[in-house]
């Protein structure tokens, strides 16, 4: 979740806790839970999820460049043993100039 720069004023980043252990679930953790059982291949049950949004991000530094942006999410979900992340990136996957990063080996995603 490094590199994006909100210096400017452009874009903005927010976040959304569904604490779902016995309530009903929002369409949205039925959509999670569905994928994790098919990326893993198990049953899921999400006791509680979390949703982070950058949107309209610009790229370190902004001061060189805001038009180039992304909207992106991470979603943070576990059912108290196991715990799995979603990355998810605008159709077109990402939008920055790399070449005009003040590093130039870029990772979409996690190590």
């Amino acid at each position: 979740w490094d590199n994006a720069d909100f210096s400017r004023g452009v874009g903005t980043t927010f976040y959304q806790e569904f604490p779902t252990l016995n309530t009903d679930k929002p369409p949205f953790i039925r959509d999670v839970e569905a994928k994790v059982r098919r990326y893993v291949k198990s049953s899921y049950s999400a006791a509680w999820t979390l949703k982070i949004t950058w949107e309209k991000a610009p790229a370190y530094a902004a001061r060189t460049d805001t038009r180039k942006t992304i909207t992106y999410q991470a979603v943070l979900t576990t059912d108290g043993f196991k715990s799995y992340i979603l990355m998810l990136y605008q159709e077109g996957g990402m939008q920055w100039d790399y070449t005009r990063l003040s590093a130039t080996n870029v990772l979409i995603g996690y190590t």
